[in-house]
């Protein structure tokens, strides 16, 4: 009996501690920590506003810049939210719409050899085809660059890793129906039909709730807040993705981080928003024959308001010509213009000389 109870418990010591780990969510011998974001560093969210790459197919770039912006606040350890240029990578690197994107390796590359400047530069004018494209003068002096890119395998501990190690990471997805109407909570189901492939930037993990924290780009009232939650279980990232994993870090962050230069946004008018007589409203139906569906539709006084920071004189162009200049802030204009499909361009100057420049299309209705 006491060699039986002996065998017994040998058996019991081997077998259930085996049983044990083989039934762990991770591995026992891991020594990751059990959550990791870029959004939580130790309290401290390095990540930037989420932005809207709508309507065009540059979301490559958009998760690029995404990565790069937040890994520069993280070295500089300080959250002065820098705004990089995805139009400009995109379509420098060799992106056309035509052609539905761009390399996510060549742009890779184009990051180490000329690297991208401010979204002052070359602002996203969110059109849904290709047209003539230049970035201001002097672009060059205003970049970011990286000493080096990488790729991580497909292997769910190696790319937890890798968000320690790198910093956030450009992943490739499957995106399919139910994916597009993403409201909020755990995304745990594949449903519909797929729809294509999506870059977007993981930021990071969490075992407790068995998922990956992922900054999408399609504006703020997608999903949470810009943000979608992917199980574990749901297996949609692509591999390969452009020849390479799939799993982009870049390393070796250098260049002009805060440029001297002002920063400009078109407040008035949004995209996506109509206008009727001052009153501003979503646009409701987007999707008509050819009408731009980003341009907001104006109803009365086309007028134009800016915020910029570091400027002491705002320029507003209408169609490429000079409407009005305004030398004090709040800065606004009213541009009045027949109806159709116009651009506004604003360059901002501050008092080094320095120019930023923002382009809104926008419909005239009335």
């Amino acid at each position: 009996m006491k060699k039986m109870a002996i065998v017994l418990i040998a058996v019991f010591l081997i077998t259930v501690p085996q049983a044990f780990a083989e039934n762990q969510i991770l591995p026992a011998s891991t020594n990751l920590p059990p959550r990791f974001s870029w959004r939580d560093i130790d309290g401290v969210d390095y990540t930037t506003p989420v932005k809207d790459q709508s309507p065009a197919p540059t979301c490559e770039t958009y998760a690029l810049c995404a990565v790069l912006e937040t890994i520069m606040q993280y070295q500089e350890g300080e959250l002065f939210e820098p705004d990089l240029s995805e139009t400009h990578l995109y379509f420098y690197a060799g992106g056309t719409y035509e052609a539905g994107g761009v390399n996510l390796l060549d742009a890779a590359d184009y990051l180490i050899e000329y690297g991208v400047p401010d979204e002052g530069c070359y602002p996203d004018p969110h059109r849904p085809y290709d047209y003539p494209f230049e970035s201001l003068p002097g672009w060059e002096n205003r970049t970011v660059k990286i000493a080096e890119w990488g790729c991580i395998e497909k292997d769910y501990e190696a790319i937890k890793q890798g968000l320690i190690d790198h910093g956030p990471l450009v992943i490739c997805i499957s995106v399919y129906s139910n994916f597009l109407s993403y409201k909020g909570g755990i995304y745990d189901t594949i449903e519909g039909e797929r729809e294509g492939g999506h870059l977007v930037a993981l930021m990071g993990y969490d075992d407790i709730h068995q998922c990956w924290i992922v900054k999408n780009s399609w504006g703020d009232k997608w999903g949470e807040d810009g943000y979608i939650r992917i199980s574990y279980d749901t297996d949609i990232f692509i591999s390969p993705c452009y020849g390479g994993t799939g799993f982009l870090y870049v390393d070796g962050l250098y260049g002009n981080f805060k440029p001297d230069v002002p920063k400009v946004y078109i407040e008035r008018p949004d995209i996506y928003y109509t206008y009727i007589l001052g009153l501003r409203i979503p646009t409701i139906f987007r999707y008509i024959p050819s009408m731009q569906k980003t341009a907001p539709r104006i109803f009365g006084r086309n007028v134009v308001k800016v915020s910029a920071e570091n400027t002491n004189k705002v320029e507003f162009y209408l169609d490429g010509k000079l409407r009005a200049i305004d030398e004090k802030p709040p800065y606004r204009a009213v541009l009045h213009t027949l109806p159709g499909l116009h651009t506004i361009t604003v360059l901002a100057y501050n008092e080094a000389g320095n120019i930023s420049m923002d382009i809104r299309d926008e419909i005239i209705i009335i």
